[in-house]
């Protein structure tokens, strides 16, 4: 019985690392998808300060003030999704 038991530990041992490496894998997609929609934000905030400055005006406080916000939330998910990532890999050498 004990060679069972050796057995069962070792394979829920195993699920538990391919689990954690499952887990880190959507993170870093997730991480990925983040990292594009700040730079769609950088790209659009830059976009419209180039066109405002070629018609001879401004950014509108405003439209600066929304697409710099669209910036702050996209580098805030980034963040985030960074400190998950590190969370799973310590989680996953405990486990290890």
């Amino acid at each position: 019985m004990a060679i069972w038991d050796t057995l069962k530990r070792e394979l829920d041992k195993a699920g538990q690392v391919a689990q954690g490496a499952l887990d880190e894998g959507k993170l870093r997609l997730e991480l990925h998808r983040a990292k594009q929609r700040a730079d769609e934000a950088a790209a659009s905030l830059g976009f419209a300060v180039y066109r405002a400055k070629a018609a001879g005006g401004e950014l509108e406080g405003e439209r600066y003030a929304s697409l710099a916000a669209n910036i702050m939330t996209a580098e805030a998910e980034i963040a985030r999704v960074e400190r998950e990532i590190e969370t799973v890999k310590t989680s996953r050498a405990a486990t290890s």
